[in-house]
């Protein structure tokens, strides 16, 4: 037996013009379902990529502070090593005076 003018069958049953548009309409749900999930991934993704980026750039703000605070206390230290170093001098100069005198 062949089906209906409408040409469809399904499972050897001819499907009726309103089974056709409601399978179709289910099938247009579903993928409408799928795209607003999919929406709703890009934007959630687009949120981390926003915050990541603002990681970033806080990292990058933090190494440039932290690199000049180095510059400055790697100036301070060889600072302080000159001044050890002339100290150290000034010392032994006068640790030698003062023998110089105990001895005479």
């Amino acid at each position: 037996m062949r089906a209906p003018d409408s040409g469809w069958q399904r499972d050897g049953e001819a499907m009726t013009d309103a089974s056709v548009i409601e399978a179709a309409t289910r099938r247009l749900a579903a993928a409408l379902d799928a795209l607003e999930a999919a929406v709703e991934r890009r934007r959630e993704a687009d949120r981390s990529e926003s915050a990541l980026a603002a990681q970033v750039q806080a990292l990058g703000t933090d190494r440039s502070r932290l690199a000049s605070e180095l510059d400055g206390a790697a100036a301070r230290s060889r600072n302080l090593e000159s001044t050890n170093r002339e100290i150290a001098q000034r010392l032994d100069v006068a640790i030698e005076s003062i023998r110089a005198v105990i001895e005479t």
